[in-house]
């Protein structure tokens, strides 16, 4: 019954701004709003289906624009990726103090160890303040080191109530100075990179972490079930007839 009491709403209130035949848009107007004071529910119904739309819009927007934004999102040179040799690429939007992403950060290591066919890119995007910028500025500094960035992953994520003091702490242990870290052309550098990242993000329309691009899905949000639907879905493409063999063991780089 809701969907016809809906259609019936929609075509009161677009008939408002028409004229009636019999009676005066003042008394229209006041048997639509007596209607909506019985049937309230009938608004959040409507606020309802007016806020999926929107999300379906804006997943077909993201969608649309993947195309474009494959070679940045997957290929840029600048981000650590784990088993790049693999041939399913997962990209992870996310931010070491982002409570959902430390939740699936075991996951995501676990997926990285145990499947080498999956090629996994992360995308710094650091959203919680001050102390979230530094972490990334180090991660960046350690990427271009040669450092273990897989490493470095693992103890921001398992680092409880990361702040500046820890950072610090973490950077040093990774051979990274205060004052690399201040470096003019590094910061200018950082930045740009984190800006990049950030206007991949919106033209997917990806505002929190943590954010997964598999193929064609974009999964918002500590999902699991989701990721290993997506990874799966792509897996049976990836092994087609005539493709070459998964390597046999992870690597990073």
């Amino acid at each position: 019954m809701r969907l016809p009491m809906l259609a019936l709403v929609a075509g009161l209130l677009i008939t408002l701004t028409a004229c009636q035949q019999g009676e005066t848009n003042t008394v229209f107007g006041a048997r639509v709003r007596a209607y909506l004071l019985e049937h309230p529910e009938v608004l959040q119904e409507a606020m309802t289906r007016l806020q999926e739309r929107q999300t379906q819009q804006q997943q077909q927007a993201a969608r649309a624009a993947l195309p474009r934004l494959r070679a940045a999102l997957e290929r840029d040179p600048r981000d650590f990726v784990a088993n790049p040799n693999g041939r399913i690429t997962v990209t992870e939007f996310y931010d070491y103090r982002c409570g959902h992403c430390i939740s699936i950060a075991p996951h995501i290591l676990e997926l990285i160890q145990q499947n080498p066919d999956v090629r996994f890119v992360f995308k710094e995007m650091p959203i919680f303040g001050e102390a979230s910028d530094r972490a990334a500025h180090v991660a960046i500094a350690v990427r271009r080191s040669g450092g273990d960035s897989l490493g470095l992953y693992r103890t921001f994520m398992l680092t409880r109530g990361l702040d500046d003091a820890g950072v610090a702490r973490i950077a040093l242990a990774n051979g990274v100075t205060p004052a690399a870290l201040a470096d003019p052309a590094f910061m200018r550098s950082a930045l740009a990179q984190l800006a990049d990242s950030q206007a991949i993000a919106n033209q997917l329309g990806i505002t929190g972490t943590p954010s997964f691009v598999v193929g064609d899905e974009i999964i918002v949000g500590e999902d699991r079930e989701a990721l290993a639907r997506a990874i799966a879905s792509q897996r049976r493409g990836a092994t087609s007839p005539g493709r070459p063999p998964v390597p046999a063991a992870p690597t990073s780089r």
